[in-house]
C-alpha cells in the first residue's frame, strides 16, 4: 500500500473512532438530562430493576467492573434515595439491592439503554463481525503507546464524563 493510501485509510479509521466516541458522549449526556444521574448509576438502577435482589459481585460481573467500584455507586445510590440495600437469604452477609420509587421514576425517564449504545449496536452485529472487531481491536490496543489495561473496568458513562481518571484507580485494584 502506497503512502498515501495508508495515510487516508488511518485518517478515515480515526474519523470513524471520533463517531462512535462523539455519540456516546451525546448519549449519555442526553441519560443524565432525562435521568439527573450519570450512566454508570442508571446502569446500576436498571440491573437492579431486572433482578431485583441482586448482589453486589454479580453486579460488578454483569458491569464488567471492579467490585470496589461496584459498592461505590451503589453506596451513591443508597445515599440518595434511589435503591436500598438489605441482607439476603440465609447467608446474611449477602446484601441485595431493590429499587426504591425514586429510582423507578429514573429507570422510567431512560432514553435506551442505561449501559449505553455501543453494547446495544455490538449485539445487533453478526458473530463473525465481533469476532473480527475483536481481533483487530485487540492487535490495535498491542500497538497503542502507553495503553492501560485499567480503562477495561471502567464504565463508559464515567469515562466520557472526564469526572477523573478512571485508571488510575483501577490499576491500584
Amino acid at each position: 500500500m502506497n503512502a498515501a493510501l495508508s495515510s487516508q485509510l488511518n485518517l478515515e479509521i480515526v474519523q470513524q473512532f471520533r463517531i462512535i466516541y462523539g455519540s456516546m458522549r451525546q448519549y449519555f449526556r442526553e441519560v443524565e438530562e432525562s435521568c439527573g444521574l450519570p450512566g454508570s448509576q442508571m446502569w446500576v438502577l436498571q440491573e437492579a430493576q431486572r433482578t431485583p435482589g441482586l448482589g453486589i459481585t454479580e453486579l460488578a460481573g454483569r458491569m464488567g467492573i471492579h467490585q470496589s467500584t461496584c459498592s461505590l455507586l451503589v453506596d451513591k445510590l443508597v445515599t440518595r434515595g434511589y435503591l436500598t440495600k438489605a441482607r439476603q437469604g440465609k447467608d446474611h452477609r449477602r446484601v441485595g439491592i431493590t429499587l426504591t420509587e425514586n429510582g423507578e421514576k429514573a429507570i422510567a425517564a431512560l432514553p435506551g439503554p442505561a449501559e449505553g449504545i455501543l453494547p446495544e449496536a455490538l449485539a445487533t452485529m453478526p458473530l463473525v463481525a465481533l469476532n473480527t472487531l475483536n481481533t483487530h481491536l485487540s492487535e490495535l490496543i498491542q500497538h497503542l503507546p502507553g495503553h492501560v489495561e485499567g480503562y477495561a473496568r471502567t464504565p463508559l458513562a464515567d469515562m466520557l464524563q472526564n469526572r477523573r481518571d478512571p485508571a488510575q484507580k483501577n490499576e491500584l485494584q
